[in-house]
C-alpha cells in the first residue's frame, strides 16, 4: 500500500512540474512587431490605394508614382 501511495505522489509531482512549465510558456509576453496602420490614399490617375507615406504629391492630388503625376499633366507642388 505504501508503494501505491509513493507512486501517486511521484505522479502528482511530475504532473505539477509539467503543468507549471506549460503555464510559463503560455503566459510569457509575446513580442510582436505591431505597426500602427497608416492612412491609405487613392492615386488620382489610376485609382490604386497606397499608404500616404509612399504617395507622390502633385498640385491636383496624390499619385502612386512620378510617372502617373506626369501622365496626368500635373506638376510638383514644390
Amino acid at each position: 500500500m505504501k508503494y501505491l501511495f509513493l507512486l501517486l505522489v511521484v505522479v502528482l509531482i511530475i504532473w505539477a512540474l509539467k503543468r507549471g512549465r506549460s503555464a510559463n510558456k503560455t503566459n510569457s509576453p509575446q513580442k510582436t512587431d505591431a505597426q500602427t496602420p497608416s492612412e491609405m490614399v487613392t492615386c488620382t490617375h489610376c485609382g490604386i490605394h497606397l499608404p500616404s507615406e509612399e504617395a507622390v504629391s502633385g498640385q491636383k492630388g496624390l499619385y502612386c508614382s512620378a510617372e502617373h503625376r506626369t501622365a496626368a499633366q500635373d506638376r510638383n507642388p514644390g
